[in-house]
């Protein structure tokens, strides 16, 4: 597979391959998982130390992986259409509006953001509510940090977040049938927003995001189902009232707000009690599969963020 440049990345974005290669080998992650194409586009900004509870021992799932097997709806419902159709979307000049019950609301341009964020790497599982997940190195920094920067009010308790709407460049958003509304919305409440695990991605793989995986920026909540993971994002609201998300609202007897990982609870039509790692050996009826975990093997850090609440029921 060539290697896969965004187009639109100013030059100061990229640093040398052979730079990126020693930090990652200096830092130890997931070794002999790493397989960059020659001349292929990296993160300028420094590159946080990994702290080990930002790593896992488990293999990665390959860059091509990563990178080909995508829900973006925006570019089309096939798991290969966004690689195929996102490289129409122009990801510079990019803006994300950070507005409602904040003290500073601002728009912030994606090149303040990579200029004043530390990036670091987190090596996240992600699992889909389709029951396949990945293990994939993201570049990002905590949401925290951003919405500390805009003083969320007392009255704020949720986090809104809606994608870009651009048919001239978004084809899935084009013509009349569409598979979901546009806007693409999603939401977290404000705690879960903070925690220390939930990032705003801008790389991946040590490069900078592909379009297809939701550049310039995305949300990764890992011990959520992948489809809160909101990509391409253009505003962020911090309301008092619990927001729409699209699921939700496509289908809400299966996608509730919550959406944590909870393999004891089946979605409507379908187990999550096991999973199948996408690029592992594929078995006689379609797979090897793994066992879930609970927060997707986050529990030790989420859990008490849910204390009191029925998790017996499909979120």
């Amino acid at each position: 597979m060539s290697s896969y440049r965004p187009p639109h990345i100013p030059s100061s974005e990229i640093t040398p391959k052979s730079v990126y290669l020693r930090r990652r080998e200096f830092m130890g992650v997931a070794a002999g998982g790493l397989a960059m194409a020659a001349g292929a586009p990296a993160l300028a900004a420094p590159l946080a130390a990994i702290p080990t509870k930002y790593t896992l021992d488990e293999k990665l799932t390959s860059k091509e992986d990563v990178t080909t097997y995508n829900n973006f709806y925006e570019f089309g419902t096939g798991k290969d259409d966004p690689a195929k159709n996102a490289g129409s979307l122009t990801t510079r000049p990019w803006t994300i509006e950070v507005d409602g019950l904040v003290a500073k609301p601002q728009v912030i341009d994606i090149e303040t953001i990579m200029a004043n964020y530390t990036m670091e790497e987190r090596v996240y599982r992600m699992r889909c509510v389709e029951a396949w997940s990945m293990v994939i190195p993201w570049i990002g920094f905590p949401l925290a940090s951003l919405l500390d920067q805009v003083e969320p009010l007392g009255s704020a308790k949720y986090v809104a977040f809606e994608t870009l709407v651009r048919p001239e460049e978004m084809q899935g958003q084009a013509g009349i049938f569409q598979a979901l509304d546009w806007p693409y919305v999603e939401g977290l409440r404000l705690d879960e927003a903070r925690h220390p695990l939930t990032i705003l991605a801008t790389g991946l793989y040590g490069e900078t995001l592909p379009n297809q995986n939701g550049a310039p920026i995305r949300l990764v909540v890992p011990w959520k189902y992948g489809f809160k993971g909101i990509k391409s994002i253009v505003k962020i609201t911090l309301t008092e009232e619990e927001p729409p998300t699209t699921w939700n609202k496509a289908a809400p007897n299966e996608y509730g707000f919550y959406a944590n990982v909870n393999p004891a609870v089946d979605h409507p039509r379908w187990s999550q009690a096991t999973e199948r790692r996408i690029g592992e050996a594929e078995g006689l009826f379609g797979g090897a599969r793994i066992n879930t975990l609970p927060f997707n093997g986050y529990a030790d850090e989420v859990a008490s963020l849910y204390e009191g609440m029925d998790l017996t029921k499909f979120y």
